[in-house]
């Protein structure tokens, strides 16, 4: 913590703040808050904290489940959406103990920053980057409901296809499947993009580029620049919590959700992965496959041997694993290659020098709590340079041709994806020594992320679907 006690009082001064906002994660990855009057900030609630039940976020039992909550006042910012001057932060978990209290293993942050400290306790390397794109849609509207006597969705955008006999439309619609790059007067959604990107710098996270994606109904995505694991799963929650209020302040509806459109290109949130020590990035190698080190193709050795159990931390949703079909461009194959979008691992060809020599993982979606998943990432990377897992001698690659048009008998030799929450749930009971190691993953986090996302498997699997009395009603 850089920020002292002083600056931010004079920073409240100098803004007018008149209220502190301190914002903490849920285990599934939403954002809750708790205000206090700016008066009411001092030392004591830096070295104090403000108490709060763990039990409302899913992390404690009722009976275990006073802790305190500390702000980061490096994270401090001026909150663009409230009518009140607000000074926003986010910041660490603790448990009550005596004497001293003590970092809760399973808060989400705690995690990420426990799996940089163990990182740099293997020698492997001081500092991990990762660099997510987020892909979402903008809607006009969305209204749904699942009740006994009816079940549905609707969804509108002005740019569908679906709406070229509107009356009073523009003519202008994108067809299907047809939105990637669309220019204006197709690309309605230009002007609140700008708007959240100009935001976002103003909070601190740099934007690479933004620009309208594959699905012609309002789908888009927003780079940005890399940043250190904790950093970034901090940046990450606040370019959601942007992109949504920025949205609904223009009239419209964002999701991250990554299918909500059947038959249209799903949201991913493909994460791109670098390793640096003492200044010197570990990934290159001139003469590797792909100009990739060792280190680069064990990481990916790691994360190809552990990505069924891996699925159930950065794919967390029964939504997820309809994003995850072959012809969308979300990728379906269990493997690696250059330059190409249909394995998990796509190592860009323009990315030449030293510094930018990286790969990207392509399954993640942005319904995963990020603290998580780029801390599961790390994990599952470490065990592969640990281990030495070559990806190679393994049989995942490198796939330097299309995995979507596989032959039968490929499909049954190429290993692909699981298909279902269900799935990659029982990978990650049976693959989880990965995650634990070095205290990272606590065992009993492992044990209610699976519980209760098998709860939330059950409770949608129960549930008939319009699709369902489409094709059995008349049977």
């Amino acid at each position: 913590m850089t920020r002292k006690i002083e600056e931010i009082q004079r920073l409240c001064q100098e803004n007018g703040v008149q209220m502190m906002d301190f914002k903490t994660v849920d285990l599934m990855g939403r954002w809750h808050h708790i205000t206090i009057p700016v008066e009411r900030f001092g030392e004591d609630t830096v070295r104090c904290g403000i108490g709060f039940d763990g039990s409302n976020f899913g992390y404690a039992s009722i009976e275990k489940s006073d802790m305190v909550f500390i702000p980061d006042l490096d994270s401090a910012h001026l909150d663009p959406f409230t009518a009140v001057p607000t000074l926003s932060m986010t910041g660490d978990v603790m448990v009550i103990g005596q004497p001293e209290n003590r970092r809760f293993g399973q808060y989400a942050r705690s995690v990420t920053q426990r799996a940089e400290e163990y990182m740099r306790e293997t020698g492997i390397a001081d500092r991990a980057v990762v660099g997510p794109e987020f892909e979402f849609y903008v809607f006009d509207s969305t209204t749904f409901s699942c009740y006994p006597d009816h079940a549905f969705f609707r969804i509108n955008a002005a740019e569908a296809e679906w709406n070229t006999d509107d009356p009073d439309g523009s003519g202008y619609q994108i067809a299907h499947h047809d939105g990637y790059h669309a220019a204006l007067p197709q690309d309605t959604t230009f002007d609140l993009r700008n708007e959240i990107c100009l935001k976002m710098a103003e909070w601190g996270v740099k934007v690479k580029y933004h620009h309208h994606e594959v699905g012609g109904p309002g789908q888009v995505e927003i780079e940005v620049e890399p940043e250190s694991l904790t950093e970034m799963a901090d940046k990450t929650m606040i370019t959601k919590y942007l992109i949504r209020n920025c949205a609904i302040r223009a009239g419209k509806t964002a999701t991250f959700m990554p299918k909500p459109i059947h038959g249209e290109a799903g949201n991913g949130m493909h994460v791109h992965i670098w390793l640096w020590k003492d200044g010197k990035p570990l990934f290159y190698g001139e003469n590797g496959y792909s100009q990739l080190s060792d280190t680069a193709l064990y990481f990916i050795g790691g994360l190809l041997k552990h990505a069924a159990s891996l699925c159930a931390i950065t794919n967390p949703t029964t939504n997820s694993f309809k994003r995850l079909v072959p012809g969308f461009e979300a990728p379906v194959t269990i493997g690696y290659a250059t330059a190409n979008r249909s394995s998990i691992i796509r190592i860009p060809a323009y990315a030449k020098t030293p510094a930018q020599k990286r790969f990207e993982l392509r399954n993640p979606d942005a319904t995963c709590n990020p603290y998580y998943a780029y801390a599961a990432i790390l994990m599952a990377g470490l065990d592969g340079i640990q281990n030495k897992i070559d990806p190679h001698a393994n049989g995942w690659g490198p796939y330097d041709f299309n995995l979507f048009n596989l032959s039968e008998e490929d499909k049954k030799r190429i290993q692909g994806l699981p298909k279902s929450l269900g799935e990659v749930l029982d990978a990650l009971e049976a693959d989880h020594d990965y995650l634990t190691a070095g205290g990272v993953f606590p065992p009993e986090l492992i044990d209610s992320w699976i519980r209760l996302k098998r709860e939330e498997e059950e409770a949608v699997s129960r549930v008939p679907t319009p699709a369902e009395f489409q094709r059995y009603y008349a049977l």
